[in-house]
């Protein structure tokens, strides 16, 4: 049955258009998701503070590691230090972005947008996958923009360009699955100001306790076995081989296995969350 179908009239006579609920279909919810979208990335090019700002931060840490402590750190199997720290940065970079994801709906909530969501006949799902899709979007942005400083400073692809092409993908892959961690923290906090402070604190653990920056080998014992078994590890891992032409044995397949499970997992309970959140 067609949502014209179902539309009924107010006791004035006028059709009352919460009445039907298009955002039940498939079609429906993917038109809402694109709508969403499409709403949230006409704000990058009237906003470009958003992309400079997002690209400051990891090239602030391309610069510190690598003319800082580079000719400080020997990482085994790497003559160049910079081969094995540029995967770490691109993984740490599209990471860091994912918070944007907790800043917009925090924002969104505080400013009231998502009340007149509310009483709209739309999917709820579309909302959330609307904005983590949109992030992703800028996120494969920011990330084209780390790679053409990454080659200026010399880095290169010593792998093919289709092992250099999973690469981008698995992390971008496993970059999205994390908006739906950070989709659920702005549901869950107050403002934009918590939103920022909860969607970055536990970043810094996932992404320094790994092999981001050194071999795990290198950290204090008690650490070593936390940070191998970091799904960021793995995931840098396996990018970090594909990009430079080396083994990755099962690395790939558990990253994927991590990234798809936090999807699941993260976008059931956020978009559980927000349906509760928006009863009227």
């Amino acid at each position: 049955m067609s949502p014209t179908n179902t539309t009924t009239t107010a006791g004035n006579g006028i059709e009352d258009p919460t009445a039907a609920h298009p955002g039940g279909g498939v079609v429906w919810a993917l038109r809402d998701t694109w709508v969403e979208a499409t709403r949230h990335l006409r704000v990058v090019p009237r906003n470009p503070e958003l992309l400079i700002f997002a690209t400051i931060q990891p090239i602030m840490f391309v610069l510190l590691f690598s003319f800082v402590f580079g000719g400080a750190i020997e990482i085994p199997g790497f003559a160049d230090y910079d081969q094995f720290l540029m995967p770490g940065i691109f993984a740490q970079s599209v990471v860091f972005n994912s918070a944007f994801t907790s800043l917009g709906i925090a924002e969104d909530m505080q400013k009231g947008y998502i009340d007149r969501l509310r009483s709209l006949p739309m999917s709820r799902a579309a909302v959330l996958i609307g904005r983590t899709v949109s992030d992703f979007v800028r996120n494969c942005i920011t990330f084209a923009i780390m790679l053409l400083v990454a080659f200026l400073l010399g880095f290169r692809f010593e792998g093919s360009l289709f092992e250099a092409a999973l690469a981008t993908g698995l992390l971008l892959v496993f970059s999205f699955s994390l908006s739906w961690v950070q989709a659920l923290i702005g549901l869950s906090v107050s403002s934009v100001e918590a939103a920022n402070s909860g969607g970055f604190i536990w970043m810094f653990p996932l992404t320094f306790v790994s092999s981001a920056f050194v071999d795990t080998s290198q950290l204090p014992g008690w650490l070593q076995p936390v940070a191998r078994n970091n799904p960021f590890t793995i995931a840098t891992n396996a990018c970090r081989g594909l990009y430079n032409g080396l083994p990755i044995g099962s690395d790939g397949w558990i990253a994927i296995a991590w990234s798809v499970g936090i999807t699941l997992v993260f976008a059931a309970i956020s978009i559980r969350k927000f349906s509760r959140s928006t009863v009227g």
